[in-house]
């Protein structure tokens, strides 16, 4: 199974607030200002190659909104695209484009389709329902149209399961949210959704990531891939979660985005780096999450 080294910078929500702009009320300038800086993470990106991050397992993860011309750029390079396709912020999962959303994908023709999903069994059964029909046509077009389709689960508690946790979200990191991604996966595939990778959340602990991973692959699905994400956490607590997994059979990478970028480009912001320095910095950033795994996996 090949490995997947992702550098994601598909935030928007987020992306906007970090630099300030009111998302509602955003200019033609506002705009060109944003992907200007997605574009100084594919520069480090590009410079990680350089500096000798292997190119096969290599990959970013990009919006169409500040990333189109990112894309168009990279796929000129042979470099392994994934474009996301929800709507950013959203408590319940939908497609950014609606029912356009296929002709978006075929514009762009990446090698992977991604979705984001908060999900848990235990919410609202009506809303996970059109949850999972929505994903169910992701995942049928993706096959349909020989795109990988790649699925990150965010495990949301329930306020029931917050309290049963003495509302300490820690406790329900290391107590239920592996068991969480368990069922939710099962749901998923008893929906006949079908990713060829899963991007999911770390887990400190060996045997609770041992079963997610295993739950990803069962029912003959050996050939299904994992991998970690960083979700914006410290730099110590996503080494943490790579270190673990990357023992683990079928974590094929990591997909860590803000972790590496975001420090470097709010310094840039301000005037504390050049742009040059920006770029050097989310190179070393990206590169040594590709030499931990390496390292962790061997």
């Amino acid at each position: 199974m090949n490995k997947l080294y992702i550098l994601p910078f598909d935030h928007r929500g987020s992306f906007i607030k970090m630099f300030g702009y009111d998302e509602k009320n955003l200019s033609p300038e506002d705009i060109t200002s944003l992907s200007d800086y997605k574009h100084v993470i594919y520069e480090g990106f590009l410079r990680a190659l350089e500096m000798g991050v292997p190119k096969e397992p290599a990959a970013i993860l990009v919006d169409e909104q500040f990333g189109k011309k990112i894309h168009e750029e990279a796929k000129t390079k042979g470099i392994t695209r994934i474009l996301t396709i929800e709507k950013s912020g959203q408590d319940e999962f939908d497609l950014e484009y609606g029912d356009a959303f296929k002709e978006h994908i075929d514009a762009l023709s990446p090698q992977y389709v991604k979705v984001l999903v908060r999900y848990n069994p235990m919410s609202d059964s009506a809303m996970n329902q059109r949850q999972r029909a929505r994903l169910k046509t992701v995942s049928d077009f993706c096959k349909e149209g020989g795109y990988k389709f790649l699925f990150e689960l965010l495990a949301i508690p329930t306020p029931q399961e917050l309290e049963t946790a003495g509302d300490d979200k820690e406790k329900y990191e290391q107590g239920t949210r592996w068991e969480v991604m368990r069922k939710s996966i099962k749901e998923f595939y008893e929906s006949g959704i079908e990713p060829e990778i899963w991007k999911i959340e770390g887990l400190e602990s060996m045997e609770q990531m041992k079963a997610v991973v295993n739950e990803t692959r069962s029912g003959g699905r050996s050939k299904v891939g994992v991998v970690v994400l960083g979700r914006g956490e410290s730099d110590e607590k996503v080494r943490v979660w790579l270190s673990t997994a990357a023992k683990i059979e079928g974590v094929i990478g990591f997909a860590v985005g803000r972790t590496v970028f975001k420090e470097s480009l709010t310094r840039m912001k301000s005037g504390a780096l050049s742009r040059e320095e920006a770029v050097l910095q989310i190179a070393k950033n990206y590169k040594s999450y590709a030499d931990l795994f390496e390292s962790a996996k061997k």
